[in-house]
C-alpha cells in the first residue's frame, strides 16, 4: 500500500464542506483541518503509484473548495506501536 500524504489549500468560507468532500473521495482514508500553512491535510492510501496521480489530479485537485495542493509520498512509516510490538517478540 502506498499513501500520500496532501496538503491542501482550501477556500476559508469552504473548509468544512471541503474537508467533508474530501473524506468521501474514494482513495482518501482520512482528512485532518490544521493549524499552520495550509487548511486541511488528506492522507490516501492506494495500491499503485498511478492511482496517486488519478486520486490527487482528478479528485483532490478538482474538489469545490481545493485551491492548492502539494504531495508528499511517504516511503515507510513508524509508530509506537510498531516498534512495541518489535520488541515483544518472544514474549
Amino acid at each position: 500500500m502506498i499513501t500520500a500524504i496532501v496538503m491542501i489549500n482550501a477556500e476559508n468560507a469552504r473548509i468544512p464542506e471541503t474537508a467533508q468532500a474530501l473524506a468521501d473521495t474514494e482513495g482518501v482514508a482520512e482528512v485532518y483541518s490544521c493549524a499552520g500553512d495550509v487548511d486541511l491535510i488528506a492522507i490516501v492510501r492506494v495500491r499503485d503509484h498511478e492511482q496517486i496521480a488519478e486520486v490527487v489530479t482528478n479528485r483532490i485537485d478538482k474538489t469545490p473548495g481545493v485551491a492548492r495542493t502539494t504531495t508528499h509520498i511517504s516511503f515507510k512509516s513508524y509508530s509506537s506501536a510498531d516498534m512495541e510490538a518489535g520488541f515483544s517478540l518472544g514474549e
